[in-house]
C-alpha cells in the first residue's frame, strides 16, 4: 500500500469526482482510477459506489474514509517528530529541484552563489515540478527551484512564500544532423512522413508547456509519438540515437549543440516553435508560522536561508 493511494482515496471522498480528484492529484483519470482500484484491492472490498452520481463512497467506504485520515495524520506526525530530531547545529540547505534543473543549470547556480557566500553544505532532492513544490508547502525542504510559466503557474499563496526569478529556460525542438548538417527530423512533417516524436508524460510539467505550444502554432504538424517518458534527459538520449525529435530544455542540450550532435528541428517555414520559461526560487517567508517545528528547532538553518535569500535579492538601485 502507498501513502499516495490514501490521499487520493481522502481526495475523492471529498469532491466525489474522479475527474476532479485527478485534477487536483495531478495524475490523469485513468491513472488516478488505477490507484484507487489497487488501494481496494488492497484492502479487499470496495470502497467507491460507482453506480451512484456523483461518486458515493460504500458503507466500508465510510468506515474507511476515518481510518485513512488517522493514517495520514500519524504519518505526518511521525515525520514531523523525526525531522524534529536533527541537530540544529546542522547547516544543511535542503533544496528541492526538477530533474533537469538538478543537472543543468542548479550545478553553477550554487557554484557561482558560494562565491558570495563560501561553502553551502546541501540536500538536494530531485523531483518532478508537482512533487517538488508540494515538499516545500509540507515543509520537507527549505528551497525550492521550479520552472514557471504564466499560462502553468505555480500555485503558491505570495502572501507565504517570497520567491525570486533567477533566469530564463527556452523549450525548443531537437533533432540529430543527417549527412548535410541539416535536422535528419523536421517539423511540421507531411502524411506520408510524419516527424518521430518523442514525448513527455501527460504529467510532466514539460509535457504541458509542449501541449501548449503545440496547440498555438498555425502550422499544420503531423507527428508520430513513438516513445513518452517524464525526464528531459530520457528524452535527449533517445533524440541523441536518432530515435526522432524532443523538446527539450537549451541548458540540456547547450554542449550537444556546440559540438553538432544535435540541431533545432524548427519548421522549414521559419515558424518559431520555442517557448520561454522562467527558472523561479521559492521559499517559506521567515516568522509566517510560529508554530513551524523546523523554525523553532533550527533557527540558525533559518538565519542561513535568509543569509543565501539576501545574497540573491537585487540591491536597490
Amino acid at each position: 500500500m502507498e501513502i499516495k493511494w490514501l490521499e487520493d482515496f481522502v481526495s475523492l471522498a471529498e469532491t466525489h469526482s474522479f475527474s476532479r480528484s485527478a485534477e487536483l492529484r495531478h495524475v490523469t483519470q485513468p491513472a488516478f482510477s488505477r490507484r484507487i482500484q489497487s488501494l481496494e484491492a488492497w484492502v479487499g472490498t470496495e470502497l467507491i459506489d460507482r453506480s451512484s452520481y456523483p461518486t458515493s463512497l460504500t458503507a466500508a467506504g465510510k468506515v474507511f474514509y476515518e481510518q485513512a485520515l488517522a493514517m495520514l495524520a500519524q504519518v505526518s506526525e511521525t515525520r514531523a517528530l523525526m525531522r524534529g530530531q536533527r541537530s540544529s547545529n546542522a547547516q544543511v540547505l535542503e533544496f528541492a529541484v526538477p530533474h533537469t534543473l538538478s543537472l543543468t543549470f542548479f550545478p553553477e547556480w550554487l557554484k557561482a552563489l558560494e562565491r558570495k557566500v563560501g561553502t553551502l553544505p546541501c540536500r538536494l532532492r530531485a523531483l518532478n515540478v508537482h512533487d517538488a513544490v508540494l515538499m516545500l508547502v509540507e515543509g520537507g525542504c527549505d528551497l525550492v527551484m521550479v520552472y514557471h510559466h504564466a499560462r502553468q503557474a505555480i500555485q503558491l499563496d505570495p502572501s507565504r512564500y517570497d520567491m525570486l526569478v533567477l533566469g530564463t529556460e527556452r523549450l525548443s525542438p531537437y533533432s540529430v544532423p543527417d549527412g548535410t548538417g541539416k535536422p535528419l527530423y523536421r517539423l511540421p512533417g507531411t502524411d506520408k512522413k510524419p516527424v518521430p516524436f518523442l514525448s513527455y508524460t501527460p504529467n510532466a510539467f514539460l509535457g504541458r508547456m509542449v501541449d501548449m505550444l503545440l496547440a498555438d502554432t498555425s502550422e499544420e504538424l503531423k507527428l508520430d509519438k513513438c516513445y513518452e517518458t517524464d525526464m528531459a534527459e530520457a528524452l535527449k538520449v533517445m533524440a541523441l540515437s536518432g530515435h526522432g525529435m524532443a523538446f527539450l530544455p537549451e541548458s540540456a542540450v547547450r554542449d550537444d549543440v556546440a559540438q553538432g550532435r544535435l540541431v533545432r528541428a524548427e519548421s522549414a517555414r521559419g515558424l518559431p516553435l520555442s517557448i520561454d520559461m522562467e527558472i523561479r526560487l521559492y521559499r517559506e517567508r521567515p516568522g509566517e508560522n510560529g508554530n513551524d517545528r523546523r523554525a523553532t528547532a533550527a533557527r540558525r538553518k533559518r538565519q542561513l536561508v535568509d543569509q543565501v535569500w539576501s545574497t540573491l535579492v537585487p540591491s536597490p538601485a
